[in-house]
């Protein structure tokens, strides 16, 4: 079984302070995928490059304390791609690639962090130049290998991912534009599909289990009014892997939780 978890940490710093790495080394997956480093390469060395044993692989922001991804993992990558839009996303940290190819089959474990739009009005601009950018970019690397994109996507794709969907019909992360691009990222015929959203492939009916992220507003965790904003994102082969899954709630590392599946396969 090969274990898969993701997770946006809102800072490597601060998730680790409060468990996060005591957590992953007790769980013991085979690779996780982290968001929201918010850190560089000087403020890992000597203490994040290695977490809970499994050795990282990084595409740090340029601006200080923002972005940041990595993929952890057991097993040493056959390549990492770091970026993939040289023209504006990734000075901001969002895209790191590690490849796991072997005679016969290639195959990577990607980890994504989506830009928010929620800021105003030249951001959400920003997102819809990333997901136009980010679909091509899928869609090409889905014509040559099998993957797994996980990530904090923010985008809640259906009503049934998030508490509130009638009051967020306007607000990023819901807007119908965001949602229109998962759909035709998820159509299962059409050419300009072809991913599956692993979790809902696993559970296509939970509602309040299934959300990933809650506000620092008021009450939110502990009303458990939230938005499923992280994903398993996977070419069909890999997805019909898919076995079990699990969202951990039970301590809180950051504002967003662990989202965990095991596939049938090995690297």
């Amino acid at each position: 079984m090969f274990k898969l978890t993701s997770l946006n940490l809102n800072g490597i710093r601060s998730a680790t302070t409060k468990g996060a790495e005591a957590w992953i080394a007790a769980t013991a997956p085979d690779c996780i995928c982290v968001q929201e480093i918010k850190a560089q390469a000087s403020d890992m060395a000597g203490r994040f490059e290695v977490l809970a044993g499994m050795k990282g692989h990084f595409h740090f922001a340029e601006k200080k304390g923002y972005s940041g991804v990595g993929v952890y993992s057991r097993h040493e990558p056959s390549d990492v791609v770091v970026g993939f839009d040289s023209e504006e996303f990734d000075a901001e940290g969002r895209y790191v690639e590690t490849r796991f190819d072997k005679p016969g089959r290639k195959f990577s474990v990607i980890s994504a962090y989506f830009p928010s739009g929620s800021s105003g009005e030249l951001r959400q601009e920003a997102k819809f130049r990333f997901l136009a950018k980010m679909h091509t970019h899928l869609m090409g690397l889905k014509a040559e290998r099998d993957f797994i994109l996980c990530g904090d996507i923010n985008i809640a794709h259906q009503k049934e991912d998030l508490k509130n969907w009638r009051g967020n019909q306007k607000n990023s992360g819901f807007l119908p534009e965001e949602r229109d691009w998962m759909t035709k990222l998820l159509h299962k015929t059409e050419a300009t599909g072809g991913l599956v959203d692993v979790y809902r492939q696993l559970q296509p009916d939970t509602t309040d289990a299934c959300y990933t992220w809650w506000s620092n507003r008021g009450q939110a965790y502990a009303n458990n009014v939230g938005w499923r904003l992280d994903y398993h994102l996977a070419t069909p082969a890999v997805a019909a892997l898919a076995r079990c899954e699990s969202i951990y709630k039970d301590e809180k590392f950051s504002d967003h939780a662990p989202i965990t599946i095991g596939y049938e396969m090995t690297l």
